[in-house]
C-alpha cells in the first residue's frame, strides 16, 4: 500500500471519528438529558450532517 493511500486512509478515519463522536453526543442527549438538552439538538445535528458531507466528499476525491 503506498504512502499516499494511508495517509488518506487515516485521514478518512479520522473524518469518520468526528462524526461518531457528534452522534454519540446526539445519543447521550437522547438517552440521559433529553428534556434538559433539547436545545442543543439542531446545532448538534447540523453538524453532523456537515461531518459526515465531509467524510464523504473526501472519501469520493480520493477514491476510497
Amino acid at each position: 500500500m503506498s504512502e499516499e493511500l494511508k495517509e488518506n486512509k487515516k485521514e478518512l478515519a479520522k473524518l469518520k471519528r468526528i462524526a461518531v463522536e457528534i452522534a454519540s453526543e446526539i445519543h447521550d442527549i437522547v438517552e440521559d438529558t433529553l428534556w434538559t438538552d433539547y436545545v442543543r439538538m439542531p446545532e448538534l445535528s447540523l453538524k453532523l450532517k456537515a461531518a459526515v458531507e465531509e467524510a464523504n466528499s473526501f472519501k469520493e476525491a480520493k477514491g476510497l
